[in-house]
């Protein structure tokens, strides 16, 4: 019997000097690290999704009667950040795949440097022993030829090109068939930059897709886009699947934003940042770049 009144009373102690959180503990916290997430210019749907998700984890959780909960809010969410970021390893999924060549397609809209990121890319792979071939695949924009033979004799990389106004997807299928024959290890398939509006491009797309049956598609877009960048993503998405992303102009003042709101919409990993203008400035993604820049966001509201 005295047993029993001990673990009673034992319980009822731990009961006094413990409590759950509630919903109302948390709505000040949480709405400070939407702001946060807002002001980083991660996309409204998203940081609502991750203000719902950290509340459902948190509410129910036990704590002593008078402890500050803020430390537990800021580890849960970095928690949940870093589960919303996956990075992908390119290098090693190539490496560890037994196809030969191994065919990685890039898909975007105008302007986020699209084609000098393949050729970053190219230089990262050749710097670990990989040899690559450019396929030119934008047969549709003046000047796409020029620009990617300019990289192309830069770094000793043997293009495949058509003239203008040529079958793309007849671009992408030559330059593998080459690349199979003198057993190169990756192609590099450049497309027309395209708006996600333009259906006529967007159908040529899903032929070279169809033609090429790429190992990987990597989706380039802007840092700097903010939302945009989000909508862009989903729509490349549903037209050819793609499998991770790279995004350029990180150096020019990105908060993280279209990281995490890219990566928490679509679910796929981010492979690369690029962080400035040369072939060297590509670094493999890392999520703590954008957690530090989100908890400093949330430490100043």
């Amino acid at each position: 019997m005295f047993d029993n009144l001990k673990k009673a009373f034992s319980g009822l102690v731990q009961e006094i000097s413990t409590r759950d959180i509630s919903e109302s503990d948390l709505d000040s916290s949480l709405w400070n690290f939407q702001l946060a997430l807002m002001e980083c210019d991660v996309a409204v749907p998203v940081a609502e999704d991750l203000s719902k998700r950290l509340r459902e984890k948190l509410v129910g959780t036990k704590v002593k009667r008078f402890e500050d909960i803020s430390p537990l809010v800021e580890s849960a969410f970095k928690d949940l950040l870093v589960q919303s970021l996956p990075s992908g390893d390119l290098l090693r999924t190539i490496k560890e795949s037994a196809k030969r060549p191994y065919v990685i397609m890039f898909v975007g809209v105008n302007g986020t440097g699209k084609t000098t990121t393949i050729a970053k890319v190219a230089k990262y792979l050749m710097d670990h022993r990989i040899s690559v071939i450019f396929a030119c695949s934008d047969t549709f924009r003046a000047g796409s030829e020029e620009q990617i033979e300019t990289h192309a004799n830069r770094l000793n990389v043997k293009v495949i090109k058509h003239r203008y106004g040529a079958d793309p997807a007849a671009v992408a299928f030559d330059a593998v068939t080459y690349a199979a024959n003198n057993g190169l290890d990756v192609v590099l398939i450049d497309t027309a930059g395209r708006m996600q509006t333009d259906k006529g491009l967007m159908d040529q797309l899903q032929k070279i897709h169809r033609v090429a049956q790429p190992d990987t598609v990597i989706f380039v877009g802007d840092s700097l886009t903010g939302n945009d960048a989000l909508q862009q993503a989903e729509e490349f998405n549903r037209c050819v699947p793609l499998d991770g992303i790279i995004l350029t102009k990180v150096d020019a003042d990105s908060k993280g934003g279209a990281a995490l709101s890219i990566s928490g919409a679509i679910r796929k990993p981010i492979f690369f940042l690029g962080v400035g203008q040369e072939y060297k400035d590509i670094m493999a993604f890392d999520p703590n770049w954008v957690i530090k820049n989100v908890l400093e966001k949330t430490s100043k509201t």
